[in-house]
């Protein structure tokens, strides 16, 4: 056998650790200072070694600028004298130094299943209790009465749950600093960590250890391993698991001791109290409780109660026992059972459809009991699972489609008591992108035909209504909430979804033309704040709106200058769905402009021509639009001839005499349709005159020219 030598180093680990051990339990048996003890200095002048100084695991303090010192096993005197000579070594007039001991503490390790294992400062006077709150408690699945205590190598094993039964002190271990205390995990947590609760944990059984344990199973209420006590029998240790379920076969219990089994009849024991027939337990003994296979309940006053209640079985019923009564004596419908769809199952095969539900609601009044006999069955099915999308789960008869825009598209189970609103908010409601002024429902018919409806959700919530505009829902209808429309700038291809009856029409010289959906609450200014605004060269002072749905042809023509100026509301017309909205460009041929709205400029003027007139403007404004008067143009017989109003006639403006006085009145009306002609010096009476007495001098002296020749 090969001899196992230790070398001179580990020999003076082990012998180190041995001595530190020893040093630790004699200084606390002898009041000596020890790891966790708590020492307080005093060195006048110096705030840094002025306080309350721990000791470490290994019984050193630290101190500034010194390090550590080692004071394990040391009284307090020699503990002061040798602080005071280290600190001698750095700092001056230390015979004012002062070193008294403020506490003893123990440092305790706390490990197993404690919520915060590791090393614990207590207090001098502490145990184990206080050890194991300190490390923030047991968590379940503790084992109490195997708990451990590990000093100087050897394991102490202690009860600490007869301690907490009893308080008896003397059951657990008093501490040592550096002793470490151990909480073992209970065999019923097996050997995979999972989070539970003690109710958990304790309905498996209580047994500490499966060879002193009772092992119950089969049809009790909290089979597992129970620890046995000394005198507890058969009956005491059913009880504790819950006692016997109610189809538990209590005449053929089977009961195992030492490796004989043994019957037991728990009804005969009820029945005499006869205790000799109850077999003997101890420590490992198993004991289980078949369920009855026999005996099942029948006769001629039977009614059977199944699916969706919290007992099911059989039931005798009397003469006067009514549906209600059976349905309680069999715990009544659970929180999973459509209580409108319960079915009476008769003897003779036929079934009868019975809404529970109503009848809870309405009372009496309109709907009645259905009459038990004996040999019925009452099934009370399972409610169907809402987020399950087998369509297979509601009959076609009993279901209602709902697509387009809604939270959750699907096949709904319809009901007639239930609205429109109902199904809507059952569908999760309308998505920001819901059309919802356009529902559309469409209604089948008998005789293979469908019926389409539309339905404005949208005026209906916003003004409101009659109860009976609200479309009446029944099984077999679908409902379509369509999208709205996208922006034309974004798809082209998206304005096939919106109706023409719904859409408006916007051309010319806006940002975004296109095809808009409308609402007749909307105006001009709505449809032309979708369609981005006018642009830049947008002529705002005859936009024109071709009203398309009215049995005659009719064109509105809007100034939006002018309704910018005056506010007037009456300015703009009313649109709805369906008209066109043009806005035409500035700067067009003359052609495209109405002579109902322009001025015609002619003469001696910049830019003669035919210019857009309203009735704000004057002739100023207009010679000015027209470049002004040019030089040869006689300005003080401008012509203007009003062909606008009444009757025509023609007046003469002075333009030199206005600029000399500035008198407004002296400024000549023109309306759209007049026409203003800036006439030339050449056409002037007296330009004539002399223009003609000119050619005759000329000729004269023709003649004289001739006559000397």
């Amino acid at each position: 056998m090969r001899a196992f030598r230790l070398t001179r180093g580990a020999l003076q680990i082990v012998f180190a650790a041995l001595l530190f051990v020893a040093l630790s339990a004699t200084a606390e048996a002898e009041g000596l200072l020890g790891p966790g003890d708590v020492l307080s200095l005093s060195l006048p002048g110096e705030e840094g070694v002025t306080g309350a100084f721990p000791l470490d695991d290994q019984g050193r303090v630290m101190l500034p600028e010194i390090g550590h010192v080692n004071l394990m096993g040391l009284s307090v005197e020699k503990a002061k004298a040798k602080l005071s000579e280290a600190l001698s070594k750095v700092y001056r007039n230390t015979e004012s130094f002062d070193a008294t001991l403020k506490e003893h503490r123990k440092l305790v390790t706390v490990l197993g299943y404690v919520r915060q294992p590791g090393t614990v400062d207590l207090s001098g006077d502490a145990g184990v209790q206080e050890a194991v709150t300190a490390a923030g408690g047991l968590v379940p699945g503790a084992q109490l009465d195997r708990m451990q205590l590990r000093r100087d190598g050897r394991n102490e094993t202690f009860n600490f749950k007869k301690y907490l039964d009893t308080g008896d002190t003397t059951l657990i271990p008093a501490l040592r600093t550096m002793d470490t205390v151990f909480v073992p995990a209970s065999p019923l947590t097996g050997n995979v960590q999972v989070e539970f609760d003690a109710r958990t944990l304790t309905e498996g059984g209580d047994a500490a250890e499966n060879k002193t344990g009772v092992k119950i199973f089969g049809e009790v209420r909290s089979p597992g391993a129970y620890g046995y006590a000394d005198g507890q029998s058969v009956v005491d240790l059913i009880m504790r698991a819950g006692g016997v379920t109610r189809y538990a076969a209590v005449e053929q219990i089977r009961v195992i001791t030492n490796g004989e089994p043994q019957p037991f009849n728990l009804k005969l024991y009820l029945d005499t109290g006869d205790t000799s027939t109850i077999p003997s337990v101890g420590p490992g003994s198993t004991i289980f409780v078949p369920i009855e296979t026999v005996g099942v309940k029948k006769g001629s006053r039977i009614v059977y109660v199944m699916g969706e209640v919290f007992k099911p079985g059989a039931f005798e019923v009397q003469d006067e026992t009514s549906f209600l009564d059976v349905l309680a004596n069999s715990g009544g419908p659970t929180r999973f059972a459509d209580t409108k769809r319960v079915r009476i199952l008769r003897k003779n095969g036929t079934a009868e459809p019975f809404d529970l539900a109503m009848y809870s609601e309405v009372g009496g009044s309109g709907v009645t009991l259905p009459q038990l006999f004996p040999g019925d069955s009452i099934f009370v099915p399972e409610k169907l699972d809402l987020n399950e999308k087998s369509w297979l789960k509601v009959a076609p008869s009993r279901a209602v489609h709902v697509m387009g825009q809604v939270a959750k598209p699907g096949r709904f189970e319809w009901s007639d008591e239930m609205t429109f609103m109902d199904l809507l908010a059952h569908a999760g409601g309308p998505t920001p992108r819901a059309d919802i002024g356009a529902i559309q429902i469409t209604m089948p018919s008998d005789d293979g035909t469908v019926r389409s409806v539309r339905f404005d959700l949208d005026k209906y919530l916003k003004n409101g209504g009659k109860l009976s505009d609200v479309p009446t829902i029944m099984a077999g209808y679908t409902i379509m909430v369509p999208e709205l429309p996208w922006d034309p700038k974004d798809n082209k291809s998206q304005w096939m979804r919106q109706p023409a009856e719904r859409s408006l029409y916007v051309f010319g010289a806006v940002k975004a033309p296109g095809r808009y959906a409308f609402d007749p609450s909307l105006n001009l200014l709505d449809i032309l704040s979708a369609a981005d605004g006018p642009t830049p060269s947008a002529d705002l002072h005859s936009i024109r709106i071709n009203h398309r749905g009215e049995e005659k042809t009719r064109v509105s023509t809007v100034d939006l200058e002018l309704y910018f100026r005056t506010g007037d509301e009456m300015l703009l017309p009313g649109i709805k769905p369906g008209d066109a909205v043009f806005v035409p460009e500035r700067g067009r041929e003359w052609i495209d402009k109405s002579k109902e709205r322009t001025v015609r400029v002619l003469g001696s003027v910049g830019k003669p021509g035919r210019y857009v007139f309203s009735d704000e403007m004057t002739i100023l404004d207009l010679l000015a639009e027209a470049g002004g008067p040019t030089g040869t143009a006689l300005q003080d017989k401008i012509l203007v001839v009003n062909l606008s109003c009444c009757r025509d006639q023609a007046r003469t403006f002075d333009l030199i005499d206005f600029a000399k006085s500035g008198d407004v009145r002296m400024l000549p009306l023109v309306r759209p349709g007049d026409t203003v002609y800036v006439p030339d010096k050449s056409q002037d009476n007296w330009t004539r005159f002399t223009g003609f007495v000119k050619d005759a001098g000329q000729l004269l002296a023709l003649f004289a020219l001739a006559g000397v020749l």
